[in-house]
Formats: C-alpha cells, sequence, structure tokens
C-alpha cells in the first residue's frame, strides 16, 4: 500500500490522518480517516483519488471525523469486474462508513462522487444527515445535451460519451493516459495550471500502477442508470459549482431532485473546488453544515 508519506501532503497532515484498508462485503475500499467530530464522508470524482480532498481534510478535521474514500475501482480500493453502478457503489460506502462506526454522517461528493452521493441519500436517508454536491451533472437529473450542441457544452461533457464505449477507449488511451488524463485537468480547472502536476501525477499514476485501474475507471460510466430521478431528497442540500465551469448549473440539477437546496457559485473557479480554491471552499461547507447540523 503506497504510504502517505511519500506523497506531498499539507504540513501537519500525518499527525492527523491514517491510511486504511478496510474489508466489507468481501471488498477492500481505502480511505484515509483522521479528526474528531460528527462523520463526514468525502466521495471524489473521475479521475481521481481520496488524494483530491488533501487540502481541506486538515481543515475540516477540525470539527469532524473525516472520511475520504477510494470508492471500487479507484486508487487502493480493489476493482472488481462489476458493481459500479450509483446504488451499489453507495451500499459500499454505507458498510464503510459502519464498519469505522458511523452510523449516521454527512456526505460531500464531487463529479462521479455525486452520482453516489445521491444515491446515498436517495437510497439510505436515515443514514445521511445532509449533502453537499459540487460540480454535479447527474445522469437521469441533468438534462440530455441536444445532439450537435454548443461547444462550449461538447467541451464540457464529451467524456460522457466516450467513457461509455466498450473496449476502444481504453485501447485509445493505454499507454496514453498521462496525455488524456492531464488534458481533463488543464482544460476543466480555472486556469491550466490550477491542478499542480504532482497531484496530476498521483492521479494518473493510480490508474497506471494497476492493469485493471483504467477499465474500472470507465466503468462509472458504462453502469449509470436513471433509476432515482423520481426520488425527491428532503435533507437539506449544498450544491456548489465554479464559476468557469459548472456555475449555477450544480443547483439546478439538485433542485430538480431536493427539496432544501442551497446553491452556492464559487468565484475563480473551474470543476475542482476543493483544490483551486481550498480556504473559501471549508468555509461555505462549515457554514452549510453548522446551519443543519
Amino acid at each position: 500500500m503506497t504510504s502517505l508519506s511519500s506523497l506531498r501532503l499539507p504540513d501537519g497532515f500525518l499527525d492527523v490522518f491514517t491510511s486504511r484498508l478496510v474489508e466489507v462485503n468481501g471488498l477492500r475500499l481505502h480511505a484515509v480517516t483522521g479528526g474528531d467530530g460528527p462523520a463526514l464522508l468525502l466521495i471524489g470524482g473521475w479521475p481521481q483519488t481520496w488524494y483530491a480532498w488533501r487540502e481541506v481534510m486538515p481543515a475540516l478535521a477540525r470539527r469532524h471525523t473525516v472520511v475520504a474514500v477510494d470508492s471500487r475501482g479507484a486508487g487502493l480500493s480493489d476493482k472488481p469486474d462489476d458493481g459500479y453502478d450509483a446504488g451499489t457503489l453507495a451500499a459500499d460506502l454505507v458498510a464503510l462508513m459502519a464498519a469505522l462506526g458511523h452510523d449516521r454522517f454527512d456526505v460531500v461528493g464531487h463529479d462521479i462522487g455525486t452520482w453516489t452521493g445521491y444515491a446515498l441519500a436517495a437510497d439510505h436517508p436515515e443514514r445521511v444527515g445532509s449533502l453537499a454536491i459540487l460540480e454535479a451533472v447527474i445522469p437521469g437529473l441533468t438534462p440530455s445535451p441536444p445532439f450537435f450542441g454548443p461547444a462550449a457544452v461538447n467541451l464540457k461533457l464529451w467524456q460522457f460519451g466516450f467513457n461509455r464505449l466498450t473496449d476502444l477507449n481504453e485501447e485509445l488511451v493505454r499507454g496514453r493516459e498521462r496525455l488524456f488524463f492531464g488534458y481533463q485537468f488543464a482544460k476543466k480547472a480555472a486556469t491550466p495550471d490550477a491542478i499542480p502536476a504532482y497531484a496530476v501525477d498521483v492521479y494518473v499514476d493510480a490508474i497506471t500502477a494497476d492493469p485493471r485501474a483504467l477499465r474500472a475507471s470507465f466503468a462509472y460510466y458504462r453502469a449509470q442508470n436513471e433509476q432515482r430521478s423520481r426520488t425527491r431528497l428532503t435533507l437539506p442540500v449544498l450544491a456548489l459549482g465554479g464559476a468557469v465551469w459548472s456555475g449555477a448549473n450544480a443547483a439546478q440539477t439538485m433542485r430538480l431532485a431536493a427539496d432544501d437546496v442551497t446553491g452556492v457559485v464559487l468565484d475563480d473557479c473551474g470543476h475542482y473546488p476543493a483544490e483551486e480554491q481550498p480556504a473559501r471552499f471549508v468555509e461555505i461547507l462549515e457554514d452549510f453544515l453548522v446551519a443543519n447540523r
């Protein structure tokens, strides 16, 4: 298992957080945990790992027991052939949190982590206190763009169709992972270098280190369905979008599914709020969590 000490981390990180492998229902999941207080589950996006939360975890750990997870198929977690639909991913994380001693918890999901976060809130309402979604495009909620959409929309959403292909996408990307995934981070952030090269290397290395990882990264997209589109959420929801990327669309998406939505647009931010604007993101999230405690 990759040691936390081998990674570039904020000062004092190793004094608070521990890397853990937890067995749940025959599946081994990796999580980085630490802090004290109500449990807060952080679910990352594609093609990232728990490391996407590194800049905000120390501040959040002052008031919360933070659990930053690698969902099945990501990072150091197991990479089975199936189980990448949102319902199964949500059940994985309910079992993980129970194994860690947390029967009720708040959830933050980013990118495809919003799919799992939405499923957690919809399928396990007794377990989730509040839900924060960052940069959400959720199958079944977000309206589908026209076949020939505007160029700006195509730039943001082209990977949805590509990632759902069978086999061809893996053949095209394998051996070119740094080019393919590096393009995602450069184009989706507010500036091309907002996600530092060392962080991109961590994410790409996690994909290339295991021959099953690239297939698993596409499996999230191949497995999605729209079965929860009729489920209304009654818990408090924070919907945050970066002004340079999703903007107000994050809140508009969640208002299609939830009754109590707080929408926030984060200035000078692209698709990666926790890495591009960590201090402001923590402030917004803490205000939301305190208001809904």
